[in-house]
């Protein structure tokens, strides 16, 4: 073998090492990002262990407060009864589709613990809501804002989960934690208004037993128009999915419009409320 060939076969091997390593650094980048792609298995979800603990709650005198943080539930060991504010994911083995699933993690002062008792001590015991909306602006502008640090808590915000135009599901926080989704609002459901106040200093809300899912708008929906041109049937079906996966009944299913209490939301706008009913009636109840 001559010299050319040899010198030819090492440039070769040399220029492939190369793009392994480049291809590694890439995904190394991707995950650190937080943008840590699942493919279609449909146990993929983010758990506690996943993503940083969040901001310790604003100190409050006397905090009478009582947090239920992630797989450690003595703290409530003085209560008489727990209920979870939180579902838990289950599988659908029997389902004919499920999307494309990703996981994103938002900074932790956008999210917190969620509790057992409100800010006057007092127990709650809210069974699990889901609050639907859209994200406005695109799916990825909607990441920065939860990936970004706000100190300033009128500024704090994440959901749950995000749904892309394309059905794919973007996991941002284990239901176990408490998505800063809906301020100043309240569930008026089958017992009554449910709202609590897990903070003195801001209103109540239905973010301590609510699992927040938000559909990403139509490009025609980047604004605050009063309607849009509506959602694809990939994020009705995973909508339908996702929801199906929480095992919370119907008559817990929300938007962002009804709970909230400023008057100001109206998302998700364009939503055809009977089209995902149907497509989640397809799945067995919990």
């Amino acid at each position: 073998m001559n010299g050319k060939v040899v010198n030819a076969k090492v440039r070769m091997l040399g220029r492939l090492g190369l793009l392994a390593l480049m291809a590694i650094a890439l995904v190394l980048l991707w995950s650190d990002k937080g943008l840590v792609p699942l493919g279609n298995r449909a146990s993929a979800q983010l758990s506690p262990a996943q993503i940083p603990a969040p901001l310790p709650p604003d100190p409050i005198p006397n905090d009478l407060r009582q947090l239920l943080i992630p797989g450690n539930v003595d703290l409530a060991a003085d209560l008489a009864a727990i209920v979870l504010p939180y579902p838990t994911l289950r599988d659908l083995p029997d389902s004919s589709y499920t999307p494309r699933q990703e996981n994103a993690v938002p900074d932790p002062s956008n999210y917190g613990y969620r509790f057992l008792t409100d800010a006057r001590g007092n127990p709650v015991d809210n069974a699990p809501i889901v609050v639907v909306h859209e994200t406005v602006g695109s799916a990825g502008s909607a990441i920065n804002t939860f990936r970004t640090p706000h100190r300033n808590g009128a500024d704090q915000r994440t959901y749950h989960a995000l749904i892309r135009r394309n059905g794919g599901v973007v996991y941002l926080l284990p239901p176990e934690y408490r998505a800063f989704g809906a301020g100043n609002s309240v569930f008026a459901g089958p017992n009554g208004s449910e709202s609590v106040v897990t903070n003195p200093l801001f209103s109540a809300s239905v973010n301590n037993f609510a699992y927040h899912i938000s559909l990403e708008s139509p490009s025609d929906g980047r604004g605050n128009g009063a309607q849009h041109s509506g959602y694809t049937d990939a994020q009705y079906r995973s909508l339908a999915w996702l929801t199906a996966r929480t095992g919370i009944p119907e008559a817990r299913l929300t938007t962002h419009k009804a709970v909230d209490r400023s008057g100001s939301r109206r998302d998700p706008r364009s939503f055809d409320q009977d089209r995902f009913l149907t497509l989640l009636r397809g799945y067995p109840p919990a």
